[in-house]
């Protein structure tokens, strides 16, 4: 099992950050979601708010280390979004 796909901040005055989240198995790796920008197309678990507010609070799939290789194989999605024609 590769080391680089999982990181811990037990350190940090809100880890985890997510309610009904496994402390033990716990990714901070991706503490803000690469994929948030692509709004409806990421494949995580979100809703929007009234005020249209991209709500990820129910999202473990950034924090878990299986869920590693699908967060990486999206991130040309997300480069895609900026890149200049």
């Amino acid at each position: 099992m590769p080391h680089y796909d999982f990181f811990q901040n037990k350190e940090c005055e809100y880890f985890p950050c997510h309610q009904n989240a496994d402390p033990e198995t716990f990714s901070c790796l991706f503490c803000y979601c690469p994929l948030y920008a692509l709004g409806e197309h990421c494949g995580g678990n979100f809703i929007y708010t009234e005020n249209g507010i991209k709500d990820c609070s129910a999202c473990l799939r950034p924090h878990k280390r299986e869920c590693y290789a699908q967060i990486t194989e999206k991130l040309g999605d997300v480069i895609n979004l900026v890149k200049k024609e």
